[in-house]
């Protein structure tokens, strides 16, 4: 499996690719950040992420999408700009038909350190270890973009069964024995 991690931003926009499959050594196809700058207007800045995630999709090919969560800060600037960048990774993902997964940073954290408290740098030495870097990507956006596409790749298996299980359930609950 072959993921897109964004850790969405208006001004730096984490992007990852991580191969491979639960169980095995993943292996990273690439990382970066797509930046804008803080004075232009918010819409072009968003087109200029918009163009950013459509060149790593072009490049990469992933499968699937996976988004951080966004969720509730004191300052609503900062997650407001976050939704936007979140909702345009949403956006290119849907527009090539690819699945989008979101995951909250607690969940990423908790997957790749084992504790949904971790620091950054405790993220960006399990990136590290987990992809065999030599050195944890900079800047801290791009290495959580590597963590929500290992996050997925490990939780995609048993969620895609949970999905199946629910549906399966729905669709024998309907019959009559």
């Amino acid at each position: 499996m072959r993921v897109l991690g964004v850790d969405p931003g208006l001004t730096r926009c984490g992007i990852g690719v991580v191969e491979g499959v639960a169980g095995r050594p993943l292996r990273m196809q690439g990382v970066g950040v797509v930046r804008t700058p803080a004075d232009a207007e918010v819409a072009d800045r968003l087109v200029l992420i918009e163009r950013g995630i459509e060149e790593w999709l072009d490049a990469h090919r992933p499968e699937c999408v996976a988004v951080e969560r966004v969720f509730s800060q004191h300052n609503v600037r900062t997650v407001m700009g976050t939704a936007q960048a979140s909702a345009v990774a949403m956006l290119c993902a849907a527009r090539r038909g690819l699945p989008v997964a979101l995951h909250t940073p607690s969940e990423v954290k908790a997957a790749v350190t084992g504790s949904g408290r971790a620091d950054k740098a405790q993220v960006g030495a399990m990136v590290t270890r987990l992809l065999r870097l030599d050195a944890p990507p900079k800047p801290a956006d791009a290495a959580d973009a590597l963590a929500l596409a290992i996050c997925h790749i490990w939780r995609a298996p048993a969620t895609n069964r949970l999905q199946r299980a629910v549906a399966a359930h729905r669709t024998t609950k309907g019959r009559t024995p």
